[in-house]
């Protein structure tokens, strides 16, 4: 798992991961800005009380809100704008470290679309379900990243992996090798949360993801299921 990490990070200077990473970033800063905007407009322009010092009350606990949402929300988010650019950072771990595979299956726009969008509320829907125990200390910390891990571990092997294998066998090498995953979703969630390197993840993440996926797929037995 290290090993593979560490190849992830030795090409970080590739100029198409530069572009990916340019491309995301902006893309992902804006929209946290529209949503702090709205959220700003929202609470600092609408009166809820008559009382002065609650409706500030309120507008200061909903603004912390916001800023604890928008962190626990990150990584999903980053990954649901990024994933639709990915295939360039495939195919440009595949051309250096795997020349010797053949043409990958590629994904129209929309399917993309769908997939990223998909993702994207599955993540929202469930960090929303589970935001009270976030406020449990030791237990937040586990169940962020029990719950993220599993499901950033899930979307960048189905990410990688749905180019290489058709849905029937893409299912059945997550399931033999779900701890694999599991360890690689953790890696990347903690990388999500810590500032500036955040910026990286859906990058790293997905050269990351490749490596862990082209070494689980050599034990996979041919047709295997049909």
């Amino acid at each position: 798992m290290i090993r593979h990490f560490l190849r992830a990070l030795g090409q970080l200077p590739d100029p198409d991961f530069a572009r990916v990473l340019l491309t995301s970033v902006v893309a992902t800063l804006t929209l946290f800005l529209i949503l702090a905007a709205g959220v700003w407009f929202t609470l600092y322009q609408t009166a809820l009380f008559t009382v002065g010092w609650l409706d500030a009350t309120v507008d200061v606990l909903g603004g912390l809100a916001v800023l604890v949402i928008v962190w626990l929300l990150f990584p999903a988010v980053v990954v649901a704008v990024s994933s639709l650019m990915l295939e360039r950072v495939v195919r440009a771990v595949e051309r250096r470290h795997y020349p010797g595979l053949g043409p990958a299956r590629e994904q129209s726009f929309l399917e993309g679309l769908w997939n990223s969008l998909k993702f994207l509320g599955v993540v929202i829907a469930l960090n929303l379900i589970v935001l009270p125990l976030y406020l449990i200390p030791v237990v937040n910390l586990l169940l962020f990243y029990s719950l993220n891990g599993y499901l950033l571990g899930r979307e960048y092997y189905e990410l990688v992996s749905l180019r290489r294998l058709n849905p029937e066998r893409m299912r059945y090498l997550r399931s033999e090798e779900g701890l694999r995953l599991f360890l690689a979703g953790v890696i990347i969630a903690f990388l999500s949360v810590v500032p500036i390197v955040n910026l990286l993840v859906p990058v790293i993440a997905t050269a990351f993801m490749v490596h862990v996926f082209e070494n689980m797929r050599q034990g996979l037995p041919p047709g295997t299921p049909a």
